[in-house]
């Protein structure tokens, strides 16, 4: 008996689900208010991997795994180290991929001692470059450029600081390194959709509308045309942080 290679119609099913769950209003407005109530008791904060603390939700995780899978970037840029689990978790990514010369490069205007130490001191530490400093500042730009070899497709993450101002700023910095087909990923932009009521107050500064990521997302799209949002993967973005984040570089042909 021959069973039938159904991987195509799985596929396109799917890519039809995410797309219908992306136009889901009632869904994504039961995501959020699970998410507001979640937060409560620091949901974001519950998970690690591999060892370290990764201060993300379980859905940007596989997200974020999904995009580095079929992409296949070479060197990958996160602004905002915090205490290293997506560092570690992207590491994980290109040592699994068997990518040996695979960088993740890491930039916070603070990386304390110990959370330094804690990556440095891990088994995945080889593909792991940490800079300190504004990651807006010319010299650090002028570093991080430094460390991406002639020819490498990259990939960027921006979860600094997430004022407007700052996350357009990085944008504008960190966007034209994006290589054609991979993925600018702007983190926290649900923050965007909560109103003042619904903010997340249990950090150590509160964003409101406006003043935040998603704001920055879409004046930073609204000033040229080089990336655009997959709607595919930001319509399976319930239960995430990031919803809509989630960018890919055009073509230039």
């Amino acid at each position: 008996m021959t069973t039938k290679d159904d991987r195509l119609e799985f596929e396109e099913h799917k890519r039809q689900m995410s797309l219908a769950l992306g136009k889901d209003e009632a869904a994504f407005r039961q995501s959020l208010d699970t998410l507001i109530t979640l937060d409560k008791h620091d949901y974001f904060y519950l998970w690690s991997w591999m060892g370290l603390p990764i201060i993300q939700t379980p859905a940007d995780i596989m997200a974020t795994q999904e995009v580095i899978w079929n992409t296949k970037p070479d060197v990958i840029i996160e602004t905002g180290i915090a205490r290293g689990g997506s560092l570690i978790f992207m590491a994980s990514l290109f040592a699994a991929m068997g990518k040996t010369d695979g960088k993740v490069i890491g930039v916070d205007i603070d990386i304390r001692a110990h959370n330094r130490e804690a990556i440095e001191s891990h088994p995945l530490s080889r593909h792991i470059t940490m800079i300190q400093g504004g990651s807006v500042d010319a010299d650090i730009l002028e570093a991080v450029k430094a460390e991406i070899p002639a020819g490498a497709r990259v990939m960027v993450v921006l979860d600094s600081d997430h004022s407007r101002n700052h996350v357009l700023a990085e944008c504008r910095a960190y966007g034209p390194l994006v290589t054609e087909g991979c993925y600018l990923v702007v983190a926290d932009t649900l923050i965007g959709h909560l109103t003042p009521e619904q903010a997340f107050t249990k950090r150590s500064k509160v964003w409101l509308q406006g003043d935040e990521p998603l704001q920055a997302l879409k004046d930073y799209m609204a000033e040229n045309d080089l990336f655009e949002v997959d709607p595919v993967l930001n319509g399976k973005l319930v239960l995430s942080s990031s919803p809509g984040g989630y960018c890919v570089r055009k073509s230039t042909k």
